[in-house]
């Protein structure tokens, strides 16, 4: 999701394209106000002229209604609309619904409801929490809790359908910020439905506590079967990347070996055996190279994201690791000759040596790419 004011077209479509370079497959977009709603044709535009078709999600709260029936050329534009059932109006909840979903099918667009843990429909949440207290046997309020998440996407489901939403055209989130939270209530979700299912551990937080707690989530839920597309929502750094996002969410599904989305980099801690960093500094611009070349490669070479390269750091795992991989070496440790030896497909290829390692072993690895995975016309050339 971008993080830039929407009505800043030429920002905003910009954040749009880094993110489609960096793989991101989705992009979401507040659509917050009239400003706003009116900057969203020029910002599909300006990406479409840019050579990217990466759909493009409007999200509402509160006043989507009124911005969709205002700006049609917005409605038109956006890919999909996401809805939170929490935040469409206190007093006409369901008629404001029913109008975000009539606009949806006058333009033949797909919906998610998206509940979420923290603007959870208060009047439902009250309603369920007081039937639980009469009770014989009261649940304890985190279970009606989770059981208010589920029940208020459901309905929503079956309110979108009665307004003529196709059973097709809807994805359902239910969103949570803690990990155990997230896989009880998906799994709930998952038994009780058949929907598409839009996959986030929100408000995640940053740094290492949210890439860790964002992949321990998705990977229990994802190992199991349960959800279709997901996000990744990190707290940026001042000034950060925003494509950070999408690495985590490719490097969650790749380390699950459910999608390849770039060549994957093996590479030793170190150890009491590599005290120099020689090895760390090369496996870090290797991965760099790699993630730089990815928008090219993509295109050039089909299949390049299956790619497996280690950089290893002693001669206790490296040749090991390195026969493993498509392409390594293995860096000589601490008190180690000083060579490196190459692997290709298994096989040991040839032994660097001197100062320029790296730009050798960059060099053979573009080779092996372009050997490996010839782009089309090569191949039929």
């Amino acid at each position: 999701m971008t993080n830039t004011d929407t009505a800043d077209a030429a920002g905003t479509a910009a954040q749009v394209v880094a993110l489609a370079v960096a793989g991101s497959q989705l992009v979401r977009i507040t659509v917050n106000n009239d400003e706003a709603a009116a900057a969203v044709p020029e910002i599909v535009q300006r990406v479409t002229d840019a050579g990217f078709d990466v759909p493009i999600i409007g999200d509402f709260h509160y006043n989507g209604h009124l911005l969709l029936k205002k700006f049609p050329a917005c409605a038109r534009a956006l890919a999909k609309y996401r809805i939170n059932p929490g935040n469409v109006g206190a007093k006409h909840r369901d008629d404001n619904f029913r109008t975000i979903v009539q606009i949806a099918v006058e333009h033949d667009k797909p919906v998610r409801i998206g509940v979420n843990w923290g603007s959870l429909d208060q009047d439902l949440l009250t309603a369920m929490m007081d039937d639980n207290a009469r009770s014989a046997t009261p649940r304890i309020a985190k279970d009606v809790y989770m059981e208010a998440m589920i029940e208020s996407a459901l309905r929503s489901a079956t309110l979108a359908e009665e307004t003529g939403l196709a059973h097709n055209r809807i994805v359902i989130s239910a969103k949570i910020s803690q990990v155990p939270d997230l896989l009880d209530c998906y799994r709930r979700l998952a038994a009780r439905c058949d929907y598409p299912l839009h996959l986030g551990l929100t408000e995640a937080g940053l740094g290492t506590k949210g890439v860790v707690g964002t992949a321990a989530a998705l990977a229990l839920v994802l190992a199991e079967g349960i959800g279709d597309t997901i996000r990744v929502s990190l707290t940026p750094r001042p000034g950060g990347d925003r494509a950070e996002e999408v690495y985590v969410a490719q490097q969650v599904l790749q380390s699950l070996e459910l999608r390849s989305f770039a060549p994957q980099v093996t590479s030793c801690p170190g150890c009491g055996r590599t005290t120099s960093t020689f090895f760390q500094k090369m496996a870090e611009d290797i991965q760099n190279y790699v993630r730089e070349q990815m928008p090219v490669w993509r295109t050039q070479h089909p299949g390049v994201e299956e790619l497996k390269v280690a950089v290893m750091g002693c001669i206790v795992n490296g040749p090991g690791e390195s026969k493993h991989a498509n392409i390594g070496i293995s860096l000589p440790g601490t008190f180690e000759e000083p060579k490196a030896p190459v692997y290709i497909d298994g096989a040991l290829s040839v032994t660097l040596k001197g100062d320029h390692i790296v730009p050798e072993f960059l060099e053979i690895l573009n080779t092996y790419v372009e050997r490996r995975y010839p782009s089309d016309a090569s191949a039929t050339s």
